[in-house]
């Protein structure tokens, strides 16, 4: 017979896990919560002119056992400067050199920021983000080094920080191929059809098929060698 243990039980890490209802977040926020965090999943309505992707960021918080998810208003259209948030810029259909336009200026940072305020309210240890270096379009705020920067930055501006905790920014997905994260997420029973990648999805998620988003995300299922659940308006 099994002796009980006498050993205080640990009290689960708790995580904020940026979900924006794509690929990519979405297996993070599975990759969380397999590895035993209690997740509180955060989304943003930031101008976005896909903000169909917020019901899937809703959906998944929920199947994928979010203890919370909250979505905030920002208006990151007010600034303009990104395809993704002034509808009078179209979203490139073809590959471009250098940053594209579809870049949002001081997205991830921002982000980022109100994600350590909800951390140190609920006395989270982690910030879960899907940053990716190998297939990020370009973007400077999804590389190791920003991420890096960030977490020194939430060390020396939190009392969390200053009274001696640590906070860290996780990024599994930084180093992964975007095939990789996919056969990942399905390893993990990600229903990756709930999800919505694309820039310019119509009111039912339907995808474009042409932007750079669409684009690496067909490229990582054909490399995968599984079908692409992602339901398409058109392909060219």
């Amino acid at each position: 017979m099994t002796k009980p243990s006498n050993e205080p039980r640990r009290a689960p890490v708790k995580a904020v896990v940026l979900v924006s209802g794509g690929l990519d977040s979405s297996t993070v926020l599975a990759m969380a919560k397999a590895a035993g965090r209690d997740c509180y999943a955060l989304s943003f309505d930031y101008g976005q002119r896909h903000r169909v992707e917020l019901l899937a960021a809703a959906t998944l918080a929920h199947q994928l056992g979010a203890i919370e998810h909250r979505t905030l208003r920002i208006d990151l259209g007010g600034i303009g400067g990104s395809a993704l948030t002034d509808h009078s810029i179209d979203v490139p259909t073809a590959p471009t050199a250098g940053i594209p336009i579809t870049y949002v200026p001081a997205r991830n940072t921002i982000f980022l920021a109100f994600a350590l305020g909800w951390a140190e309210v609920l006395g989270a240890t982690e910030i879960h983000v899907g940053v990716n270096a190998v297939d990020y379009s370009g973007y400077p705020d999804c590389r190791p080094e920003f991420i890096a920067a960030f977490e020194r930055v939430a060390r020396l501006a939190t009392r969390a920080g200053v009274e001696g905790g640590r906070l860290t920014i996780q990024s599994p997905l930084m180093t992964l191929s975007k095939a990789e994260i996919i056969r990942c997420g399905l390893a993990l029973g990600l229903d990756y059809g709930l999800t919505v990648s694309c820039y310019q999805a119509d009111e039912q998620g339907a995808a474009c098929g042409v932007c750079d988003s669409c684009r690496l995300r067909q490229a990582g299922f054909v490399a995968a060698g599984v079908a692409d659940p992602t339901r398409y308006r058109s392909l060219v």
